[in-house]
């Protein structure tokens, strides 16, 4: 049985799961509690940030690697294209760029908002992280000017890791999309899958913006 530990970015793993339809179960991490008081968690990441995975005697962190894993250990699955397929530079840009380019800067932005104490909140720390991210939301609002999803005419994984990274975006405040990419995000959060991982994922669920 594959275990996804914690929220957060392990919605993109959940959402994998059940893209791909395999049996998981998600173990809950409360990070406001301390890591550090989960001995079973900190057993599997003891650097304390979710998500984690255990696949028997596999343990792996980091979103897109456990996502690339799954992929590749119970594909082949078309949320991955092929190497040689036309859309694979593209899906393999926008998978990585979800993360590296998008969520984390988000995640800054959010936490200078919203945890930060009042004095701090609009640091220069804070605007770099969103300059950031708004430099590579040019490459997705280009992508998406001309396709339905970022790899091209067909939803992939890539797809999962970018409508994560524009949800945090929407939590952190302040971060505008427009109506092209609202209506991406509208197909993406459409999907059966993504509403089965919502349904699993229930403090993502509820702390979702209006």
């Amino acid at each position: 049985m594959i275990t996804v530990f914690g929220e957060g970015r392990g919605l993109r793993v959940v959402w994998l799961l059940e893209e791909m339809g395999l049996s998981y179960r998600l173990r809950p991490v409360d990070l406001l509690a301390g890591a550090e008081n989960d001995p079973e968690f900190m057993a599997i990441n003891p650097g304390g940030f979710i998500p984690a995975m255990r696949d028997g005697d596999v343990t792996m962190v980091e979103s897109i690697a456990i996502m690339e894993y799954l992929m590749g250990r119970y594909g082949p699955t078309p949320l991955a294209p092929e190497p040689r397929d036309a859309a694979f530079p593209l899906y393999q840009q926008f998978l990585h760029l979800g993360e590296a380019g998008l969520a984390t800067a988000a995640y800054y932005v959010f936490g200078a908002r919203h945890i930060a104490p009042p004095d701090q909140r609009n640091n220069w720390t804070a605007g770099q992280a969103l300059r950031g991210f708004e430099s590579r939301m040019r490459l997705v609002r280009r992508q998406l000017a001309g396709a339905p999803y970022v790899a091209g005419e067909a939803f992939t994984a890539a797809d999962i890791s970018v409508t994560y990274a524009l949800l945090l975006s929407k939590r952190a405040g302040g971060i505008p999309l427009d109506e092209t990419v609202k209506a991406y995000l509208a197909r993406t959060t459409a999907r059966d899958a993504y509403r089965r991982a919502l349904d699993t994922c229930t403090a993502t669920r509820d702390s979702a913006p209006k």
